[in-house]
């Protein structure tokens, strides 16, 4: 039974843990064992709730609460709690990445309670990881979970998603309403902060990939101007491998924002350990691999590269680091 605490120890300058991870699967489990839940194609993140004091936390322990003032309400739901969940932007009522990162990169607190009012997020809520003091973190699924349906959060901006039985069914439904997939889990299985985990599986929809930029090529007629990246992905032995050149979606304000980024981190050779296409290194400047995209793509071929990529933004909750599990996953 979990009773309150009655003292609160302020709240750490540090993340309270890294957050469990799933593994790719290869077909959706099925059985009494398993739990299914929607994919939402968002951010990562785990709230911190302490005497009425809300921080989030993104997975690779940055602190993003100034990015979502419209979760400080929670504060007032429940006086202790770490809850495991999602940050998403809705468009047209389905998950939009685009539309998440105008708010992903906002740290000055005024201008996003003013983004809070026209781009408002959702928190996807699905694990209770503390509650009243008490590390939740050993119990099975199946016993935080009843906790956090029996906690009620219903918000304005927050809430806890359904979880289903029928993992093929649930998977089919996302297909049709144009969701990034499913999560499922092992109802016996107790959290695994920071690994990843054969007890949640995830099956995915949409071809989208985490990359480094490695260069850019300017716009054609315009040498200042960014018209297109070079990218690469985890080559599995510590460095990059050429993954193709990024050009779709990044005219206008989307393409000046991450030129700024680049600008500053300019090296003399490429920063990929296999050979670049002299039509694609022509004329392009290189930049330490410190800045992660996300991309949409067709498809990864054979020879590792993006087919008709498209970009949709900069993962800052995520850094070079990370690739390796997000490939992997």
């Amino acid at each position: 039974m979990v009773t309150p605490s009655s003292s609160h120890e302020p709240s750490s300058a540090r993340a309270p843990l890294r957050p469990m991870l799933a593994t790719a699967a290869d077909r959706v489990p099925t059985g009494a064992d398993w739990v299914h839940e929607v994919k939402w194609d968002g951010m990562r993140v785990l709230v911190d709730v302490r005497g009425g004091e809300v921080r989030v936390w993104s997975r690779n322990e940055r602190d993003v609460t100034a990015s979502y003032p419209e979760l400080a309400g929670l504060g007032e739901a429940y006086d202790d709690m770490l809850l495991d969940a999602e940050v998403v932007a809705l468009d047209g009522g389905r998950p939009s990445f685009h539309a998440l990162t105008e708010r992903m990169h906002v740290s000055d607190r005024r201008k996003a309670v003013r983004l809070a009012a026209t781009r408002p997020v959702t928190l996807m809520v699905f694990d209770l990881l503390r509650l009243f003091g008490a590390d939740l973190t050993d119990q099975p699924w199946s016993a935080r979970r009843g906790l956090l349906e029996r906690l009620d959060l219903t918000g304005p901006t927050w809430q806890v998603p359904a979880v289903h039985d029928d993992g093929e069914h649930l998977l089919a439904a996302t297909a049709e309403q144009g969701l990034e997939g499913i999560v499922s889990k092992r109802r016996s299985a107790t959290y695994a902060a920071g690994r990843r985990s054969s007890d949640w599986r995830k099956s995915a929809h949409k071809v989208t990939h985490s990359v480094v930029v490695g260069g850019w090529r300017p716009e054609v007629g315009s040498a200042g101007r960014l018209g297109a990246v070079l990218v690469g992905l985890p080559d599995g032995a510590g460095g990059w491998r050429y993954a193709g050149r990024v050009g779709s979606g990044l005219a206008g304000t989307a393409g000046q924002a991450l030129a700024m980024r680049l600008r500053p981190l300019s090296r003399d050779d490429s920063p990929f350990d296999d050979d670049v296409p002299s039509i694609d290194a022509v004329g392009t400047t290189w930049v330490q691999p410190r800045v992660v995209i996300e991309v949409r793509a067709l498809e990864l071929t054979g020879q590792h590269r993006l087919r008709q990529p498209a970009y949709l933004g900069v993962r800052t909750d995520l850094v070079p680091a990370d690739l390796e599990e997000v490939e992997d996953a």
